[in-house]
């Protein structure tokens, strides 16, 4: 039942390498060649390393003068028809959601990357989830949505770029893929693509006025009303359409799960191992892990609900609580809801997720 990325492209031998790094060799590997981008912790390898890949490969690495012009940079490349990347960590990204609205409502494809870091503010540099409201519900001003990834491990953040690209091009929407300072920072071996894959056509893409051929323009203004309400809606139909047919996650040992627990990135990580630890004394937890948080795997929730086995579900993040309302609406009042967080940087540990599990497996049992 699990969701996997499944990219199709053959792959290549093993390679021991940091997340940052992994990112932006698989953004080229995508066929990525423009990335413009400003320098911001944890995620500084990144721009560091296209700037020594883009012109190996032919193409364009910008160091902007803020984090506003490489998103408006990213605009202008989008229109052109080429694949372009821009990444940075928290602040940094907030700067870039005025960009990242007219970026969806211009309906131009690009990846954009947060490694986010604690906050509010400037904050710190520890791992967090706490800019998941911004990604998933459109960070920027007006009615969007933007396809979101938040990989577990660094093979699949090297899948989830490639996908990325294939799906901002498919319904020419950003993609945002964020992780945290422990999934750009860590390392760990990954296989890459042998082969780019090939791009489809835009006949949309700004190229200039070639002889008689009427110009093209891309813009996200309107002044009609009625032709602004007819564009939102067909937006909102794309939205949809991304809904139903874009949900990727993992489920782990759901079957016969009395808890649930629902967990994505570096804490899904940890999540596992006081699963493991749980089984080993008898109780018994699944898990649901998104790969993409928007769209939510809300099927993967029917779909556990539907074995009715499940008395309680349980979900871990790095955030005050935020991806728990998108659990509590999945599950729709169907079964209690326990949230179990860190926030500001740090992270929980197994063993204290391991004894909320026995906690929260006595309230089942005594419900029994």
């Amino acid at each position: 039942m699990s969701r996997l990325i499944q990219h199709g492209l053959r792959m290549g031998e093993p390679a021991l390498v940091k997340g940052n790094e992994a990112i932006a060799e698989a953004a080229v590997r995508a066929g990525c060649r423009h990335f413009f981008g400003y320098p911001i912790t944890p995620q500084s390898e990144l721009p560091q390393y296209m700037a020594k890949r883009m012109p190996e490969v032919g193409g364009v690495y910008l160091q902007a003068e803020s984090e506003v012009a490489a998103v408006n940079m990213v605009y202008g490349a989008a229109s052109a028809g080429v694949r372009v990347l821009t990444s940075s960590s928290s602040p940094g990204f907030s700067l870039k959601q005025e960009g990242i609205s007219y970026l969806v409502g211009s309906e131009l494809p690009c990846v954009l990357v947060n490694i986010m870091r604690g906050g509010p503010g400037l904050g710190n540099l520890g791992p967090t989830q706490a800019d998941y409201y911004q990604a998933t519900r459109g960070g920027g001003h007006g009615d969007y949505r933007t396809i979101t990834f938040g990989p577990g491990n660094l093979q699949e953040l090297v899948d989830s770029m490639v996908l990325a690209y294939d799906l901002a091009d498919k319904y020419r929407n950003p993609v945002i893929v964020i992780g945290d300072g422990v999934m750009g920072q860590m390392m760990e071996p990954v296989c890459y693509p042998e082969e780019e894959p090939v791009q489809p056509e835009k006949p949309w893409k700004v190229e200039g006025r070639v002889g008689m051929r009427p110009p093209k323009v891309i813009h996200c203004m309107s002044i009609a009303i009625d032709g602004w309400v007819k564009f939102n809606q067909k937006l909102y139909d794309k939205f949809q359409l991304i809904e139903e047919n874009e949900q990727y996650y993992e489920l782990i040992d759901v079957e016969d799960a009395d808890i649930v627990m629902v967990s994505f990135g570096t804490a899904s990580r940890i999540c596992r191992t006081a699963m493991e630890r749980a089984r080993a004394e008898g109780i018994k937890v699944g898990m649901i892990r998104p790969i993409a948080v928007w769209p939510f795997p809300q099927k993967a929730f029917e779909y556990v609900l539907g074995l009715g086995k499940a008395k309680a579900f349980l979900g871990v993040e790095l955030s005050m609580g935020q991806m728990i309302d998108d659990v509590r609406l999945a599950v729709n009042g169907r079964l209690p809801v326990h949230l179990h967080t860190k926030f500001g940087g740090i992270t929980p540990t197994p063993r204290e997720l391991h004894e909320r599990l026995r906690v929260i497996n006595e309230e089942v049992l005594a419900c029994r």
